[in-house]
């Protein structure tokens, strides 16, 4: 199975959009989406790569899995 690896957060709220998110707000330089069913908030700080950490947690509220997170990275 491939690694996840840091990415832009661009990228990753391509991602989460694609999967339904939408932009709530914004606080200072973190971004935060909701999606009607996921009871927390998503949160991307606009950094130019996301640590892994940040993603597999942001991945796992979201009750996104890896094969879904690399079929969606795929996506232009």
């Amino acid at each position: 199975m491939a690694k996840i690896a840091p990415i832009s957060y661009k990228k990753l709220v391509r991602i989460f959009e694609l999967e339904g998110f939408r932009h709530r707000s914004t606080k200072g330089d973190h971004l935060i989406y909701t999606k009607v069913g996921i009871s927390r908030p998503i949160v991307v700080p606009k950094y130019e790569e996301i640590p892994v950490f940040v993603i597999k947690n942001n991945l796992k509220s979201a009750g996104i899995t890896r094969e879904r997170y690399f079929e969606l990275l795929k996506r232009p």
